[in-house]
């Protein structure tokens, strides 16, 4: 997992907070173990997190949702 220090990355990272249901959930329009996916979404899926209308059956803790939004905002490297 990344530190304070270093960018997330997609698959150390962001790809493990997505579940298999959540992947299953969304794949009518992007696949979230994906990078090129997530990348192309990222605003809208971190909305849809925020918002609390993704993932459908439980909202994530503050860590996962500021891990996300680091992520975005560092470059979304893979």
């Amino acid at each position: 997992m990344a530190t304070a220090g270093d960018a997330p990355s997609f698959e150390r990272d962001i790809k493990p907070l997505f579940r298999e249901d959540d992947r299953d959930a969304m794949d009518y329009v992007f696949d979230l173990w994906k990078y090129e996916d997530v990348r192309a979404n990222a605003q809208n899926i971190l909305e849809r997190i925020e918002d609390g209308s993704m993932p459908c059956d439980e909202e994530w803790p503050e860590e996962r949702l500021e891990l996300l939004r680091r992520w975005i905002e560092t470059g979304m490297s893979a």
